[in-house]
């Protein structure tokens, strides 16, 4: 589906529209609950966040804002912080048995950390992948662990190690990088 497709029925969602809604929610509910249970690790947690999202989408649809990102990627965003929030709440992260020696070999490898996870599939959109292979080793590492992989700030700074100050710095500085390369 193209990004003015997402557009149309997101706006017609903000006026109650409940077809556009539903067209919404199965062109894009696949990819979004893929994310959450990348996030969660856990397909009950996964499929209660996506519900909250989704309410969350429909009562906010108005307020989307198209000069501050594509429609994916709002509601992509309210979808990862309804996830975070629920790592936060139900401490979901000590239920599930992280695998911290893949994570690892990948960050400290980088043949394997050019290519960062397959589970998101982000190689597919070839121009992502270009624009995250440019970043920095360390901006991709932190930006990876924390957009891909659902970790908070502080845990980026646990797994590799580094001042929060400079981690913060290393995911802005290469997620205006990326978008930057992305509008090209």
């Amino acid at each position: 589906m193209e990004p003015q497709e997402y557009f149309s029925l997101l706006s017609a969602t903000s006026q109650g529209d409940k077809r556009a809604f539903s067209l919404l929610y199965q062109a894009t509910a696949g990819k979004l609950f893929a994310l959450c249970l990348k996030i969660l690790g856990n397909k009950a947690y996964a499929e209660e966040a996506l519900q909250d999202a989704f309410v969350k989408i429909w009562h906010n649809a108005g307020e989307y804002q198209s000069a501050k990102g594509a429609v994916m990627t709002w509601m992509t965003s309210i979808v990862r912080y309804r996830c975070l929030d629920m790592l936060r709440q139900k401490k979901v992260r000590k239920e599930q048995v992280l695998d911290e020696a893949r994570v690892a070999a990948k960050s400290d490898n980088p043949s394997l950390s050019g290519h960062l996870d397959d589970e998101l599939s982000y190689e597919k959109n070839s121009k992502l992948a270009d624009c995250m292979n440019a970043l920095d080793q360390q901006q991709k590492q932190a930006i990876h662990l924390a957009y891909f992989k659902g970790f908070s700030h502080h845990e980026v700074v646990q797994h590799i190690n580094s001042p929060l100050g400079t981690v913060k710095s290393w995911i802005r500085r290469g997620l205006l990088q990326l978008q930057r390369c992305l509008s090209l």
